[in-house]
């Protein structure tokens, strides 16, 4: 009976990750021919806007076997604009393959992809790509890998003729594999280290069993090379994946539990749930629940929350229409879906990605996109009466990007969508045209700052009148270290305040309140603890705590006060040497910190933190002042208290819970 193993391939744009994934199905029997990337006929690129772009727009599922083992492979993008898409596919996998250019290196991308793997402790082979290509150099390469990961890495090929056409990789025998083995697990566990200094090699079973260990506990990476374009070596790495990786035992579950980590939406079928399942079955007309991890992270931060926890709304149940699991490139109608493998699935109208099917189970994972730019949307021709259409359709395609989060008010003449860049923007202006046929106008970016509480302390807000009403909440604010994000505590008692209400404001918190304060930008990196709360059993209205915490929420934050927050790039600069200092008070005239440029021979590397505000066009000030000679990596480092004295504000959607009388009014549904 085969075993499912299901893998993600992740990338910096342009390591050759697709190439690899067509490669791999084709040497497996997956596909009867290769495609290229360049011409358009990828099997895995399908969209319209892949073929003619020559990039992966989204992530795209196929299967294969190999030595008795069902590969479930997620081929994702490899531009960071896209890299949700990655984000979302480390839900489902059982391990990841690294796509690393033998001549590029670890570039920005990469070193976040590997650092989001080791956050959320999922094992990963890595495969050194383009050995043919001139310049290549593996040694750098592993250096490099090394520097950003803590764990231990294993080479497991030998590479003949490197930087020619006719490179070649050998694996290594079962001596060599053991004697190497032996070496880089002395450092991983006592057998090993105790063989290693007696000048003992691991017999090869041994070693191969302890690599395996190690390797599903995080702790070793194997590293193949070969030419994903010239078919070298990825044979061998499908072998390696198989003898070695871990499989969906891995993550195996006693309960029915799968995770939603992928949305499409079809015009024929509606919407499709991608789903990996870790325990149980599901069939066609099975009714299933559909849970989010909200919940889990909620009781995890406040063990006391339980009893409140009760009190929340059922979770959604969704009847199945239709499963499919995958041959080759190929959904295929299969009634059933058993625990370990992949499916894509309709009849889920409901279905978001991040939420669980059956039961919850635990995911630590950790994000690999920040949006921090906004754009406003509008019909082309300025025509209003196609808003509507238009939300639609962004609400839509923020289903499947959920990064989008695309936002309109009825009133509005203009819809937001959350960006990471320019590309993402053009792939969005061509769904927009080709699947609804809507012309859309972008706006320049703008940033999207954030704001957190300035100090301690303590608010609330009475909601008793006009009767019938009474909630009365109380809430204590406190600062948090950049990056901590949000946490909500307390629980109060029962004849005080019942926990249905209790629930109620833990979810007006979430939902309501945290998206906009005082600036009208998400509130983050602080603590919250519910500290009062009274209702009437007589006057209290199901509804008035959603009335009531915003207030509460708002007379908080006006309290303590709110600081704003600005979004950082950490850049890393290689270049000639004699531009080091042109370069440096360019990061300067940012507003950047740098740290002095480290040399390398006629060379330097800079390495430095700027705004997102005033560094938008940084990278083309830098080819400009290098004549191009630069090569600038740029990744998302987080977020700061704002310098610049200004006050950026957003516009608020909706009305203002410190407009008391209003918001009363606006929150009950009479004010229009």
């Amino acid at each position: 009976m085969n075993t499912f193993h299901n893998i993600g391939i992740l990338a910096h744009v342009d390591a050759g990750k697709t190439t690899f994934t067509e490669q791999f199905l084709y040497q497996t029997g997956a596909l009867r021919s290769v495609g290229s990337v360049d011409e358009g006929t990828a099997a895995t690129d399908s969209l319209s806007v892949e073929k003619q772009r020559g990039i992966s727009v989204r992530s795209a599922t196929a299967a294969t076997e190999h030595k008795g083992v069902t590969f479930n492979i997620i081929d994702t993008p490899g531009h960071v604009d896209f890299a949700g898409e990655a984000e979302r596919a480390l839900y489902a996998l059982d391990y990841a393959v690294v796509i690393v250019s033998a001549v590029e290196g670890v570039r920005a991308h990469t070193e976040n992809i590997l650092r989001c793997l080791d956050d959320a402790h999922l094992p990963y082979a890595v495969f050194i790509n383009k050995i043919d290509r001139t310049g290549a150099d593996i040694q750098t390469v592993l250096q490099e890998l090394k520097s950003v990961s803590q764990r231990s890495f294993l080479p497991m090929s030998t590479v003949q003729n490197a930087e020619t056409p006719q490179a070649a990789v050998a694996s290594c025998s079962e001596q060599e594999f053991s004697e190497q083995a032996t070496q880089v697990l002395a450092d991983l566990c006592e057998e090993a280290e105790e063989a290693f200094l007696e000048d003992r090699t691991l017999p090869f079973s041994r070693a191969k069993a302890l690599v395996r260990q190690q390797i599903s506990a995080c702790k070793l990476v194997p590293v193949l090379c070969g030419s994903a374009k010239f078919a070298v070596g990825v044979l061998d790495a499908a072998t390696a994946f198989a003898d070695l990786m871990p499989d969906c035992t891995r993550r195996k579950t006693e309960d029915l539990c799968g995770i939603i980590f992928k949305i499409e939406h079809d015009k024929t079928h509606g919407k499709t749930a991608y789903i990996r399942l870790f325990g149980g079955e599901i069939e066609n007309r099975e009714e299933v629940t559909l849970l989010t991890n909200e919940t889990a992270i909620s009781n995890r931060q406040d063990t006391e929350n339980t009893a409140v926890e009760a009190e929340t709304q059922p979770p959604a149940k969704e009847k199945i229409a239709q499963i499919k699991t995958f041959s080759g490139i190929k959904p295929l109608d299969s009634g059933k879906l058993c625990g370990g493998n992949i499916a894509a699935v309709t009849g889920l109208s409901s279905a978001k990605t991040g939420q669980y099917i059956g039961s919850l189970a635990t995911y630590e994972g950790t994000k690999l996109v920040h949006p921090f730019l906004r754009v406003k949307v509008t019909p082309a021709d300025g025509d209003a009466q196609k808003l509507p259409s238009l939300a639609a359709a962004l609400a839509q395609l923020s289903d499947e990007e959920p990064y989008l989060d695309a936002k309109w008010e009825k009133g509005l003449t203009e819809i937001t969508v959350n960006t990471t860049g320019k590309i993402q923007l053009e792939v969005l202006d061509i769904l927009l045209k080709e699947r609804y046929g809507i012309q859309a106008s972008f706006s320049p970016p703008t940033v999207i700052y954030k704001e957190t509480p300035s100090a301690s302390g303590t608010g609330g807000a009475r909601y008793t009148m006009p009767k019938p009403c009474w909630a009365c909440v109380d809430f204590h604010f406190e600062p948090m270290p950049r990056g901590y994000g949000v946490s909500y505590h307390g629980k109060l008692p029962f004849d005080q305040c019942q926990y249905r209400y209790q629930a109620h404001i833990r979810t007006s918190f979430n939902n309501t309140c945290l998206p906009q304060g005082l600036y009208g930008w998400e509130v983050t990196d602080f603590k919250c603890t519910l500290v009062g709360g009274e209702h009437h059993l007589i006057h209290t209205h199901p509804l008035d705590f959603f009335v009531c915490t915003p207030m509460a929420f708002m007379n908080t934050l006006q309290t303590v006060g709110s600081t704003l927050l600005e979004p950082l790039l950490q850049v890393r600069i290689h270049a000639p040497a004699e531009f080091s200092g042109k370069i440096m008070s360019e990061i300067i005239k940012t507003g950047g910190e740098c740290d002095s440029p480290v040399m390398h021979l006629q060379s330097a590397e800079i390495e430095a933190i700027i705004p997102v505000a005033t560094g938008m066009d940084f990278p083309s000030k830098i080819a400009v002042l290098t004549s191009g000679k630069a090569v600038l990596n740029q990744s998302f480092y987080g977020y700061r208290e704002c310098r610049d004295g200004l006050e950026h504000i957003s516009p608020r959607r909706g009305v203002d819970p410190r407009d008391r009388s209003k918001w009363i009014l606006w929150a009950r549904g009479a004010y229009q």
